[in-house]
């Protein structure tokens, strides 16, 4: 398989799993559609649907029954999210932990609106004035944001991504330090902007106010806004 194949295939395993972790489009034990429609929906070849799948299937995300099609496992293994281990997460690039959120936290952001009860959302709210106040006194708001993140992660109540995010935020961590006070006090106006969504749950908002938080991020970090 070419480079660049791979990486097209790479990018069918992410949204066949986004489908089915975050979406919620197919479920423990639900079939796939036939590879013609599947592969026409993606818009990809079925050479490359195929790379994907059968990536899927050895990550046991997927199984294939012979004579009657592919389907989602009954249980998806998370262990495999074990060799995301820091030092191993460090060997990747910042920017590309980063654009892994891009690609999965907005939606995530989206479920929370929908999803939270409204103890959660107090409980988002008040972690996100928790940011503020540290940030506002000078002082190290790692900790409470990654808080505020989980909190919104947990309201999506989505298991697989209570494991994964935390783990990508890890691998950030040990790659980039602090910001500077006005990227840091740019990412506190983005929070405002997440939470007055989520309060009046209106997901699309919260799905592109995260989304422009992080896009934001990645931006400060190219221009080299972080030590």
């Amino acid at each position: 398989m070419n480079y660049k194949r791979k990486n097209l295939a790479d990018g069918v395993v992410n949204s066949i799993l986004s489908m089915i972790t975050i979406d919620k489009r197919f479920l423990p034990g639900d079939k796939l559609p036939n590879e013609n429609k599947l592969s026409e929906e993606l818009g990809i070849s079925r050479t490359t649907l195929r790379e994907a799948v059968h990536s899927l299937v050895l990550g046991g995300a997927l199984e294939v029954r012979r004579g009657k099609g592919t389907y989602v496992k009954e249980t998806i293994p998370l262990s495999g999210l074990e060799l995301l281990t820091p030092s191993v997460l460090t060997e990747i690039s910042a920017k590309d932990l980063m654009e892994i959120r891009l690609f999965l936290e907005p939606e995530v952001a989206y479920h929370a609106a929908l999803r939270a009860s409204a103890t959660e959302i107090k409980h988002i709210v008040m972690l996100g004035r928790q940011v503020e106040t540290c940030a506002g006194s000078g002082k190290d708001f790692t900790d409470s944001e990654r808080l505020f993140h989980r909190a919104i992660i947990q309201a999506a109540k989505n298991k697989f991504m209570e494991q994964l995010m935390p783990i990508i935020y890890n691998g950030i961590a040990a790659t980039v330090s602090r910001a500077d006070e006005r990227t840091i006090q740019q990412a506190m106006c983005d929070h405002q902007s997440i939470i007055g969504f989520l309060e009046i749950r209106n997901a699309e908002g919260t799905r592109t106010a995260m989304k422009l938080h992080i896009l934001r991020a990645i931006a400060n970090m190219e221009l080299g806004k972080y030590d």
